[in-house]
């Protein structure tokens, strides 16, 4: 039997309303909400799941 190391990535999003200056300056207070946990995705966000193998062990011994 092989061994195999698969990622599972799952997909959140979110879209948040900045007022700001620029697009720049609201991509930077976004950024800032979210490290400060303004922000805080969860499986409400849920968008979608992706499979994929990163790695076949079987020929390294």
């Amino acid at each position: 039997m092989k061994k195999y190391r698969i990622e599972v990535t799952e997909v959140l999003s979110r879209i948040v309303e900045i007022n700001a200056e620029s697009a720049e300056s609201a991509l930077n207070k976004a950024k800032k909400m979210y490290q400060q946990c303004d922000v805080v995705l969860d499986a409400s966000d849920y968008v979608f799941t992706d499979f994929s193998v990163k790695d076949d062990y079987s020929d390294l011994g």
